[in-house]
């Protein structure tokens, strides 16, 4: 049997900050809180010395880019990276090449985890106009839900068949996870920035382009979608202020049927960073104002917004740094989420425990994952230590990501993970890996 105790700690956890001890068992969480003795020999003891315990960070939208364009990313490269920022769980989208739009290629995304990953996983099936057949066999007891591009996608996996839209809402019983923004309104936009500048497009043109108008349409019209056919509904990336009015604060996370999620990128840079950051801060849907800033992180702690995730979705820096209409849209996130996210807290703008409940415990009770998301006594060790009061800086040496840049280089933060345990293994420990996690196909209680 394999003992590890965590001594010391500041537990986060269920709305609440104590002191304590944690006990783990092979991979499961078998004490929790006081002090706690040493029962077996041994055992490893982790001093934590007042650091911070939380849930490991569930990501509920990454892009690890296998297979197919794994001269951006793998598997193995960012869950790595992800268990060294924090992310001990992670939900990968299927827009890969070949897309993830039969069963038979989703099980070969899920065999390929089950080799390489370093955090535990799950894959959304993906969404398209003549797929239905397809979606409508995908078993909602193994599978983190479905992925529906409403806007500007590749290939065949744009969704903009009202017809077709209409009957996947009404059909299927899997949650619906929505990337929002209306094609016509970008396309139009597009087509009268071309007209101005050509191909190289400022990009602070991007948030008018993508803009506020483009969000809108689109997450209105399928949250108005999902009231019609009583589907169940997670909008993607909400981006600006007034999307954030179209969700409820008041109900309770496991009674609501329309959720949101906001991402690291959306809560921290803002148009005015265009200028130094150019196109490595071009996402979809696009940075835009601080208002839309300031306006969702007050929806994130009012209760409209009910997820943080990261959308991790590495490219090339040669690709980044093409002219505007080519250069691709995404960064990577996963190694800085939770780091950028006490720097929030230091800033006063999260609590800690809102950290927890956003990046943990909610995308548990969403996705409805099995004994995960929470410090509790029979529940998987899947655990992060933080210490709030040890500054570092990003740079190109300590990037774990295949691509070798971030987004933040340069940006020292206060808070650093010290240690990572996935399934009970103690994967990170102090800039090094110790011992080769595996991660696990997550579960659900549906």
């Amino acid at each position: 049997m394999s003992t590890i105790l965590i001594k010391n700690a500041n537990i986060v956890n269920e709305g609440k900050i104590v002191q304590g001890d944690l006990m783990i068992e092979n991979d499961t969480i078998v004490e929790v809180g006081g002090s706690i003795s040493v029962k077996i020999a041994d055992t490893k003891v982790i001093d934590a010395d007042g650091q911070y315990l939380l849930p490991g960070m569930i990501d509920d939208q990454v892009h690890f880019r296998e297979p197919g364009l794994t001269h951006k990313a793998t598997i193995e490269t960012e869950s790595k990276a992800a268990v060294a920022g924090g992310i001990t769980t992670f939900i990968e989208m299927p827009n890969t090449v070949p897309q993830a739009t039969t069963i038979e290629l989703l099980e070969e995304k899920f065999s390929r985890a089950a080799e390489t990953s370093w955090a535990n996983y799950s894959f959304m099936f993906g969404g398209t106009n003549d797929n239905l057949e397809e979606i409508l066999k995908v078993d909602k007891t193994k599978v983190a839900g479905l992925k529906l591009f409403l806007g500007s996608s590749t290939g065949n996996m744009l969704v903009d068949d009202p017809t077709v839209l209409e009957e996947i809402f009404s059909k299927t019983d899997l949650l619906i996870s929505v990337h929002c923004e209306d094609e016509s309104t970008i396309k139009k936009n597009l087509a009268k920035y071309k007209k101005q500048y050509g191909e190289d497009i400022p990009i602070e043109m991007h948030p008018k382009i993508r803009s506020e108008e483009a969000c809108y349409i689109s997450s209105s019209g399928a949250i108005e979608l999902a009231k019609k056919t009583g589907a169940r509904l997670h909008v993607f990336h909400l981006s600006t202020k007034k999307e954030t009015e179209l969700f409820d604060k008041k109900k309770p996370l496991s009674d609501k049927k329309i959720t949101a999620e906001v991402c690291i990128h959306h809560l921290w840079f803002s148009e005015e960073d265009y200028a130094t950051k150019g196109t490595h801060i071009k996402w979809n849907p696009a940075v835009k104002t601080s208002e839309d800033r300031e306006g969702l992180m007050k929806a994130l702690n009012d209760g409209r917004i009910d997820v943080i995730a990261t959308d991790h979705a590495p490219h090339t820096q040669d690709e980044k740094n093409s002219v505007y209409t080519e250069a691709p849209s995404g960064g990577p996130l996963v190694q800085h989420a939770l780091v950028a996210l006490f720097e929030m807290y230091h800033q006063g703008n999260i609590s800690m425990e809102t950290i927890v409940q956003k990046t943990a415990h909610n995308p548990a009770i969403l996705f409805e994952i099995k004994d995960r998301g929470y410090i509790r006594e029979g529940y998987k060790a899947d655990l992060v230590l933080v210490d709030i009061n040890s500054p570092w800086t990003v740079s190109k040496e300590n990037i774990l990501y295949k691509c070798g840049w971030s987004p933040f280089e340069g940006r020292t933060f206060r808070s650093r993970v010290t240690h990572t345990l996935v399934n009970g293994c103690l994967a990170y420990e102090n800039l090094k890996f110790p011992n080769r996690s595996k991660g696990e196909r997550i579960t659900f209680n549906r």
